[in-house]
């Protein structure tokens, strides 16, 4: 039996829907939305004293079972459809004494002026907003006059639509340019996933006297999870709200049904900020052999350990979810502009979002468990919040790692998931005569405040091999007892102060072009100015330039880390003019002819890559190269002749010894 239209124009055709609604007989047509999941919207805004009008009504059972709820009986139903109107008619004749089935045609509607309160439309503008040919827009806008001229002052037009972007924005910007409130309702899902994947949702366009030159709009979105509006500022930003809710659900779907062959990333927002609250990455693993206790779990990340391999890359979450031994593991990132209550309340907060993640074939009442490292969600205190128009906004936080050491970090909130600067922190030393708890207690003890910074660790791994490769200067004893050195990015301080402070005959110089990063490493990273550490304010690029025209080599050592703040291009460090050729026949200029120029590199793009290398090669004759280990960094050693009479793999032992050492505690 052919029911489908010949072409979308049928869809606005009496003719096409008499013979739609005689073939398919009595059995009722729901386009979408079943009356269960209708029904607190429409309770929302329907009365039991309201007149109500549905256009284009079909054989619905919507209007039958408002009626028989008691939700309302003052029922006007009109349809071009002569079959559907007797049809209809006849299946509530002396059931249903106050509803009443006309013929009529909605663009053209008989009814007299502020007749009706409640206008309700289900899946009837969807039919008629095909295309968006003007014969076919001049139509709606007849709809729209006619709905509004039967519509009185206060009243509601209730629209159910699939909320297709044209279909949305049309309707949007119509009514709220006549000055009408507009909201729109996320139906709750049946869960029958398998019927109909893409969610339903209601406009809701309450009618309000036009103001003459008045532009204000009011609009507003309710996701399914909750009964609080949420203002937005344009037809568009809510277009594109309800187009994130659609994608997210055809995701669900698609992952409910086959394993991801990538990861999947998504972000779950505060309902009253808007703002990300949750990040979460879905993970299948190949390699776990399922069994009814190991389809799917959740893994909450401990606050400030986002950024480490584990959790923060795609390899370390496959090995993570390997481990686990979970076929499908969702990890959950806590972000922290948000406040948790503990464990227990992300659990209550997330349990029903993230069953719509969950893999195929997982039982019928599985319990699905929630993991973390420790059993905790982690400890985060942001202490200082600022922005600059070099950096941007930045924070401060302190992190509770792996163990009882506390650190401290500062992230640029334009590259959240990269740590630019960390240090740990000392344990703070009890005052005179203060005792400690005791651990019987059966009260926890809050974790103690941090303490100073330990100016002793290094704790960046690309700052150890940094630092190691300083062994490069070593003649046949040991280092040069005065060392020269010049590093170019000063971010909290970590890498110049480690060097003062290890090798005590140094003398450092540093250039910063940011002065609100001096005041950053000076306040919150222990970092201090002296006889042998002076910094220098400047653009490295000048700083280094005039070096080179006035006091050619004078360094023994130069180390550049320093970050891009172009996100654009394939290299975050450096940016693209510090590895030109022109200015690293600068760098060479003021280099020692046995001094070592040590560059921290952070290039994802393959080919960018090999042509920075190459330009090194053209400007240093020896080049040396130390990956770090699960991080993008790799560390680049160059230098003009090698120091003293050992050969590189001595040296690179030697630097492979220090850079050990370097990781020892203290």
């Amino acid at each position: 039996m052919e029911l489908l239209p010949r072409s979308p124009a049928e869809f606005g055709s009496a003719r096409y829907w008499d013979r739609f609604f005689r073939q398919r007989g009595q059995r009722p047509f729901e386009w979408y939305g079943a009356f269960p999941e209708l029904c607190p919207v429409l309770h929302k805004y329907v009365r039991p004293r309201d007149k109500v009008l549905v256009v284009g009504c079909g054989n619905s059972e919507l209007s039958e079972q408002m009626y028989d709820t008691g939700l309302c009986e003052d029922i006007v139903n009109i349809d071009v459809s002569d079959a559907v109107i007797r049809q209809m008619g006849e299946r509530s004749a002396g059931t249903r004494p106050r509803m009443s089935y006309l013929l009529m045609d909605m663009l053209q509607m008989d009814f007299p002026d502020a007749h009706f309160q409640v206008v309700l439309d289900k899946g009837t503008l969807d039919a008629l907003l095909t295309d968006e040919e003007e014969a076919t827009l001049a139509k709606v806008d007849q709809m729209f006059a006619e709905i509004s001229r039967v519509l009185q002052v206060g009243g509601r037009y209730l629209c159910v639509s699939l909320a297709q972007g044209h279909v949305l924005k049309k309707a949007v910007e119509y009514f709220s340019q006549e000055g009408w409130v507009v909201r729109v309702h996320q139906v709750a899902s049946s869960g029958d996933k398998q019927q109909f994947v893409l969610p339903v949702f209601v406009y809701v366009m309450t009618k309000f006297r036009k103001i003459p030159g008045s532009a204000a709009q009011i609009l507003e979105i309710c996701p399914e999870e909750q009964d609080k509006p949420m203002r937005v500022e344009s037809a568009e930003r809510l277009v594109a709200a309800v187009k994130d809710r659609q994608h997210y659900a055809l995701l669900c779907s698609q992952i409910s049904k086959t394993p991801c062959r990538e990861q999947v990333s998504l972000d779950l927002c505060d309902k009253e900020s808007g703002k990300p609250r949750y990040t979460l990455h879905v993970v299948d693993s190949s390699s776990v052999k399922p069994s009814r206790d190991n389809h799917f779990a959740i893994f909450i990340i401990p606050q400030g350990r986002e950024t480490e391999w584990l959790f923060g890359t795609e390899e370390g979450r496959r090995q993570l979810a390997a481990s686990a031994g979970f076929g499908r593991l969702v990890t959950v990132a806590l972000h922290r502009e948000q406040h948790y209550e503990g464990m227990a309340g992300i659990q209550a907060e997330l349990s029903g979002k993230v069953m719509e993640l969950a893999p195929p074939g997982l039982p019928d009442r599985q319990q699905v468990p929630f993991l973390s490292v420790g059993g905790d969600i982690g400890v985060r205190a942001v202490r200082h919040c600022d922005s600059s128009p070099l950096s941007g906004e930045f924070v401060v936080e302190d992190v509770k790692g792996d163990g009882s050491c506390y650190f401290r970090r500062l992230i640029f909130l334009q590259n959240r998931n990269v740590v630019q600067s960390e240090a740990r922190l000392l344990a703070p030393t009890p005052l005179p005569g203060q005792k400690k708890r005791r651990k019987d207690k059966k009260k926890p003890i809050p974790p103690e405040p941090p303490g100073a910074i330990d100016k002793s660790c290094l704790c960046c791994e690309h700052h150890k091999a940094m630092v190691a490769g300083l062994c490069l200067l070593g003649g046949p004893d040991a280092l040069p007892g005065e060392l020269a050195v010049l590093v170019v990015g000063l971010g909290g301080g970590s890498l110049p102060l480690f060097v003062h402070d290890y090798f005590s005959q140094a003398r450092v110089a540093v250039v910063e072009i940011d002065p609100s990063m001096l005041e950053v490493a000076t306040r919150w990273f222990g970092f201090s100015q002296g006889d042998r550490m002076q910094v220098h304010v400047s653009d490295g690029l000048d700083y280094v330039a005039k070096l080179a025209a006035e006091a050619p080599a004078q360094y023994d050592a130069i180390m550049f880390d320093v970050d891009s703040k172009d996100l654009t291009v394939g290299m975050s460090c450096p940016p693209p003019a510090f590895v030109e050729k022109p200015f690293l026949q600068k760098v060479k200029t003021i280099l020692k002819p046995e001094g070592v120029f040590v560059l921290n590199l952070v290039c994802r793009d393959a080919r960018l890559k090999e042509s920075v290398l190459a330009t090194l090669r053209d400007v240093f004759p020896l080049l040396y190269a130390r990956r770090i280990q699960g991080e993008v960094n790799e560390i680049l050693f160059c230098q003009l002749s090698p120091a003293g009479r050992h050969g590189p793999a001595e040296l690179g032992a030697r630097a492979r010894a220090l850079e050990g050492a370097l990781r020892q505690p203290g």
